[in-house]
């Protein structure tokens, strides 16, 4: 079974990360969103919500599933039996980053095998940080995040 693990902390959902997923779902049996939990880092929006926000995108698509983890990416890859590690890149800065985490990762688990996905144009400059960005300072952001979320 080629199991996929997208991690991140998908504070919020983007249209970048649904763009990834559902173009990825061809590709694999499954796909599990993996949400990282880090007790160092103050999210904005709670994990309940983003979870259901994930549900919510993609309750058509029964091969993408949602988890959370706390510890090594790499460690919940390997207890999910995940051989493939999928990840989006936006910029080179994304590339350099990402290559020198997947040539770690492959040494910690040989296994496994990261795929790049590369961000539509129209998505390169979209982050979770951006958005979280705008709703902070009373903005709307609301054409940056799926059809459905509300980050209100």
């Amino acid at each position: 079974m080629r199991i996929a693990v997208f991690p991140g902390s998908f504070d919020p959902i983007t249209i970048g990360h649904e763009s990834i997923i559902k173009r990825a779902v061809p590709m694999f049996d499954k796909i599990i969103v993996a949400i990282g939990k880090n007790a160092d880092k103050k999210n904005f929006y709670p994990i309940e919500k983003r979870i259901e926000w994930i549900r919510l995108v993609f309750s058509h698509y029964p091969t993408v599933e949602i988890a959370e983890y706390s510890g090594l990416t790499i460690d919940f890859c390997k207890k999910v039996n995940a051989r493939f590690l999928l990840r989006g890149l936006r910029t080179s800065a994304d590339f350099e980053f990402e290559r020198k985490v997947g040539q770690i990762n492959k040494q910690l688990y040989p296994e496994i095998e990261t795929i790049f996905l590369l961000s539509l144009p129209e998505h390169t400059s979209l982050s979770s940080s951006i958005i979280r960005e705008i709703e902070g300072l009373g903005g709307d952001a609301s054409q940056f995040v799926p059809l459905g979320v509300v980050l209100k």
